[in-house]
């Protein structure tokens, strides 16, 4: 089933530090001018420039993703029903259960968390791209000093030292998620919310006041590659059934694509969508379907998906 593109969400965010920022580079320099813990940097736009690796985008997504689930589900199997499970024990889970098995039961039997982020059977459902600062926003970095103190003399343990530091500016990235649920999707819109609302942060010294951002949601685009509109465009077709048709408004998760038989192999609901307020329209090239959520509105494509979501633990509970 994950050989082909049933659905696509693409979200485009900007990332505002709200206070200090620091992603380490992971290399001191022999420059003594330099600061001992430096911004990651790469060449952007014509020159040298800071930017927020999308892999500790990623890391730190997945990390708080983790966190919700396993506060409304377990990170151990339940006797009762060996399939479900929320978030799996990185310590402990060596993914035994997943060896010779087939495509659709690795995805089936991997964790809630897995399936969207991946584990060493399963690709990852997420692509996050790197955020490079908005040249129409400057940069503002600072460096500072700090002290690592003994925790049991009191006395100063490592240092002192300085760190470089941005506090100001805006860094623009996109999060793509392709052959999702609804649940899925809402469970991303539910970390995009506590990001911003500071109950965790990015980089270094997370715990002492750094990496707090603001999450500004500029578009979210869900896409049917596999579909087109009706001729009195009312209706979302899928090719090649003349069976699979939706009104041109419904958000649809990826088990409303598949046939029986083959959502219940990979443990997908057939009945996945949400009503919305968005027109489908065609994609460019005149081929596939899509609905979009300008700036100001992609909050609504959350709570749609957050219902999904919570719709999933009643049914599971």
């Amino acid at each position: 089933m994950h050989k082909r593109f049933v659905n696509h969400c693409t979200i485009d965010i900007t990332l505002i530090p709200d206070g200090p920022i620091l992603i380490k580079s992971g290399k001191e320099g022999a420059d003594p001018t330099k600061p001992d813990m430096e911004f990651v940097e790469t060449y952007h736009a014509g020159g040298r420039s800071i930017y927020l690796p999308g892999s500790s985008l990623k890391g730190a997504i997945r990390a708080h993703a983790e966190r919700i689930v396993r506060t409304v589900g377990k990170d151990k199997r339940d006797s009762n029903n060996w399939n479900l499970l929320w978030a799996n024990d990185p310590l402990n889970d060596k993914y035994d259960y997943l060896q010779n098995k087939s495509a659709s039961d690795i995805y089936k039997l991997s964790s809630f968390t897995d399936q969207i982020f991946g584990n060493t059977s399963i690709a990852s459902r997420v692509r996050i791209e790197d955020a490079y600062p908005d040249k129409s926003q400057p940069l503002k970095i600072e460096e500072r000093n700090g002290v690592a103190i003994d925790r049991v003399f009191g006395s100063v343990a490592v240092g002192p030292f300085n760190y470089q530091v941005c506090t100001a500016g805006e860094f623009h990235t996109k999060i793509h998620l392709k052959n999702f649920t609804l649940a899925q999707l809402g469970l991303i819109g539910l970390v995009l919310r506590d990001l911003n609302d500071g109950w965790f942060g990015l980089g270094f010294a997370k715990s002492r006041g750094l990496g707090t951002v603001q999450v500004k949601l500029n578009q979210a685009v869900v896409q049917y590659p596999g579909c087109i509109l009706s001729e009195d465009k009312q209706q979302i077709c899928a090719l090649g059934s003349n069976e699979k048709k939706w009104s041109k408004t419904l958000l649809l998760g990826a088990g409303e694509f598949l046939e029986l038989e083959e959502a219940q192999s990979y443990g997908f609901s057939t009945q996945d969508c949400q009503d919305t307020p968005v027109a489908a329209q065609e994609m460019d090239l005149g081929f596939g379907v899509q609905l979009t959520w300008r700036e100001g509105t992609v909050k609504d494509l959350f709570e749609r998906s957050v219902r999904s979501w919570s719709h999933l633990l009643v049914g599971t509970k």
